[in-house]
């Protein structure tokens, strides 16, 4: 194997009250990938992201992060591997300001205490660099003019784009993201994939998305899909592989997409 693959995933299960909700799936996410994880609701994405995350402990299986086995570690030791995700519900914290939430250090992403990260930085140059570069993450994806409103006065796609921002805030080598442009306007929602295509060109970083959109999806400039069905991986390949698979196409995308 690959030591350098960003995610490694061999044979991972787990049940939930005797009900198999990953069944021994396998799959590597590889570097300067993006990739789509798609399937129906109660097939197995949102119960994959927690196991990789470390937020679920796998029954059996191997997971790995950027070469290293993450058996055993807690959410917050896996997340400084280099791996960082946001929550199909954001978690962004209502009482302080968009800017403030962005500034709260990645590494803090599962502390109990975030605001003590805002007072944590090496230096005065340190900070006002990360400042500068929490204001280039809201620019970039259309944030600026609510960058001091409170994140509770957020509509539910600026909440989204925010806990984006702050994914991105860390520089992770990994990033998982779950449904990152629902309740997103369909064009800014264009825009964010076409920011994640760019970031993963330019940066090298790997991302594996959550999307229940399948059409946008397949519009998007995804590398790879994988198609979960039950707790099992259905298929993997392009995008054009999965449009002309014609059981994903029964199952999932709809007569729609049959063009």
């Amino acid at each position: 194997m690959n030591h350098a693959q960003p995610i490694h995933i061999s044979k991972l299960t787990h049940e939930f009250g005797g009900l198999r909700a990953v069944d021994n799936i396998s799959f590597d996410i590889n570097q300067g990938e993006l990739v789509g994880l798609i399937g129906p609701n109660g097939c197995g994405k949102s119960t994959t992201f927690n196991c990789i995350s470390g937020l679920l402990k796998p029954m059996s299986g191997h997971i790995e992060i950027l070469g290293n086995n993450t058996a055993g570690l807690r959410p917050d030791q896996i997340h400084k591997l280099g791996i960082t995700r946001t929550f199909q519900h954001t978690r962004l914290w209502k009482e302080m300001t968009v800017i403030e939430n962005i500034l709260v250090s990645s590494k803090n992403q599962f502390s109990p205490n975030p605001i003590l990260s805002l007072f944590n930085s090496n230096s005065t140059n340190a900070e006002k660099e990360r400042i500068h570069k929490a204001y280039e993450i809201l620019d970039s994806l259309e944030l600026s003019h609510v960058a001091h409103n409170l994140a509770g006065n957020l509509s539910g796609g600026q909440s989204k784009l925010a806990d984006l921002a702050r994914a991105l805030m860390g520089s992770p080598k990994v990033i998982m993201l779950d449904e990152p442009v629902a309740g997103v306007a369909s064009i800014l929602a264009d825009k964010i994939f076409e920011n994640l295509r760019s970031l993963v060109d330019e940066s090298g970083i790997s991302i594996l998305v959550i999307e229940h959109n399948m059409d946008f999806i397949l519009r998007f400039g995804v590398d790879r899909i994988i198609v979960m069905d039950g707790g099992e991986i259905l298929m993997q390949g392009t995008p054009d592989d999965v449009r002309n698979n014609q059981s994903v196409t029964e199952a999932y995308l709809g007569s729609s997409l049959k063009k």
